[in-house]
């Protein structure tokens, strides 16, 4: 646990300097977009806070003795062309998605020479048939990791979104590494919570500071190479429990593609305003329709949040009790898949579950 206590207090204090210091300079002051809802500059370098913290946890493991330290210190060095290309982009707004994702396939083949973090099951008809070939296996893990990554951006549209989902996420992980015995696992994801948990306190429900693209490629990237390192650590973790772990923003990023490329003839990497988020936003929060105040746009921001982390929770507890069961996670796994079609459908038609509607009247 001191693991966590110091990257939280080292993530709590160097995003307020961040916040303090450089927000003049760096905010972000577009306000137009599909995806733009802050009603005031906001500096998208939240990223430094947490990249600073993972260090400092890698330091406190290295000067305590932890006898997995270098594991940290690889992971960390992996993650560095995902987290530079990422803020690259935050400062200078000049870094396309696909040189992005480019960078985050690099971290990913790293992590794949560096610390063997590879995929060598799925529990999927087909796929552990080919597997076993080890080029089709990195391909396979490269293009999960740089996929988790980008979906973790994607999904980082709210004071709070993605921040909480990634820190329910790798509190989970967390547990199943104390679990099977997995000391690196466990260490890491508990410095990444407490990364995440110190950005988390001046992004919501203020929204002081945003992840940026810096921040969400790198807690999507350890995310995701946590989970790989997870499964191929530990032969009793199902390979079902880190995809339904992730299923809020895997399928969220999936569904997108289709809906843009095929049911909207757009590219899916244009962005667009009708994710599930953006529908909450839009469709749920009547309570604040009506006022451009700058209050009510913020708290009208932060209160779609909870909603989404209530979707991520159907996953992630799921998985947490049946993390060694990939029939019973298979189950689980469609019925997430099912639940959010049938929510999507009924709120992009105007029929959303009465329980989602929230009314009340801001002055």
């Amino acid at each position: 646990m001191t693991s966590l206590v110091v990257s939280f207090l080292t993530s709590l204090l160097v995003t307020l300097l961040v916040v303090k210091s450089a927000g003049r300079y760096v905010g972000d002051s577009d306000l137009s977009g599909p995806q733009k809802f802050h009603v005031r500059p906001v500096p998208r370098i939240g990223g430094i806070g947490v990249f600073a913290a993972l260090w400092a946890g890698a330091v406190l493991a290295q000067y305590s003795g932890h006898p997995e330290s270098a594991g940290l210190w690889w992971l960390l060095a992996c993650s560095l062309p995902t987290f530079i290309s990422g803020l690259a982009e935050d400062l200078t707004k000049n870094v396309s998605p696909r040189r992005r994702l480019v960078f985050t396939a690099i971290s990913a083949s790293a992590a794949v020479w560096l610390l063997d973090a590879v995929f060598t099951r799925t529990d999927i008809p087909g796929v552990d048939h080919l597997i076993i070939y080890t080029p089709f296996a990195i391909a396979l893990t490269v293009f999960v990791v740089t996929g988790l990554a980008n979906a973790i951006n994607i999904i980082d549209g709210f004071n709070g979104l993605a921040s909480m989902c990634v820190l329910m996420m790798t509190l989970a992980i967390a547990y199943v590494a104390f679990q099977v015995g997995d000391t690196l696992i466990l260490t890491a994801s508990l410095i990444t919570a407490g990364a995440v948990l110190g950005f988390f306190v001046w992004n919501f429900p203020a929204g002081l500071i945003f992840l940026g693209d810096g921040g969400a490629y790198l807690l999507g990237f350890i995310l995701a190479e946590l989970s790989v390192l997870l499964l191929r650590r530990n032969a009793t973790v199902s390979p079902m429990f880190p995809l339904l772990l992730c299923a809020y923003p895997i399928f969220e990023t999936m569904f997108s593609i289709y809906r843009k490329k095929f049911l909207r003839g757009m590219s899916p990497g244009m962005p667009d305003g009708i994710h599930l988020h953006m529908l909450v936003y839009k469709r749920l929060m009547r309570w604040a329709v009506g006022s451009r105040e700058a209050k009510a746009l913020t708290s009208r921001n932060s209160m779609t949040s909870p909603y989404l982390w209530l979707l991520c929770l159907l996953s992630v507890i799921p998985a947490v009790l049946w993390w060694n069961s990939t029939r019973i996670l298979s189950i689980f796994l469609l019925i997430f898949v099912v639940g959010y079609l049938l929510l999507y459908w009924r709120i992009v038609r105007f029929k959303s579950p009465k329980w989602m509607i929230y009314r009340r009247t801001i002055r």
